[in-house]
């Protein structure tokens, strides 16, 4: 009987050891799932998706400090992209304009104004006339802010039996303003001026 007991007894501290090893490795397993699921969690937050044409492409989030070159030197570069990208068509012209306005003060629209009071835009309308840009770089000076800009750009003039290349230099600076829909890297254009536009050289048109 007494053999009995103490067989009974060694099982139940096996039973026991072995029930105090599984709840201390379930523990183990829990607790590295759970640090597991967390550094996926904050690895997720750092990841930005954007659609763009039904495909989502993958960013990464960086502070505003580390993307201020990338996100200006894209303002200046949208900027005069909507400004001067033209075509014989008020509607089209309309809409550029007002794009680039967004993303700039009353310097920019000052511009336009007056492009607008000397027929510009109607003789772009009623010569048929295209205009492009290539924006060949952009000098920033973070040093102070507002931030400095200079913007290198070549504009393109097609017309029917023509085409007139010119070069375009301005200036101005950048100051910070709220994200938006119309200004979605939170700069905005003042004090902008072109400090050169002059011809390059002319050519027939391809026909």
């Amino acid at each position: 009987m007494f053999s009995q007991l103490k067989n009974i007894d060694t099982a139940f501290q096996h039973v026991k050891r072995f029930s105090l090893f599984l709840i201390l490795a379930c523990v183990l397993v829990s607790g590295f799932a759970m640090y597991f699921a967390y550094g996926l969690i904050r690895s997720a937050q750092d990841r930005v998706y954007i659609l763009s044409s039904g495909k989502a492409l993958e960013a990464f989030s960086a502070s505003r400090k580390e993307n201020v070159p990338v996100e200006a030197r894209d303002h200046v570069s949208m900027f005069h992209h909507w400004f001067f990208t033209l075509d014989p068509d008020d509607k089209v012209i309309q809409s550029n304009i007002a794009k680039a306005l967004n993303l700039a003060d009353e310097s920019a629209r000052r511009r336009y104004e007056n492009l607008k009071e000397q027929g510009y835009y109607n003789n772009i309308i009623s010569a048929n006339i295209s205009q492009e840009i290539l924006v060949d770089s952009i000098q920033l000076d973070l040093s102070e802010y507002p931030y400095r800009f200079r913007c290198y750009a070549s504009q393109k003039l097609i017309r029917a039996s023509s085409a007139v290349s010119r070069k375009l230099v301005s200036s101005g600076r950048l100051r910070n303003v709220s994200r938006s829909d119309n200004n979605p890297h939170g700069f905005l254009i003042q004090g902008w001026e072109i400090l050169l536009n002059e011809d390059v050289n002319a050519k027939a048109a391809l026909r």
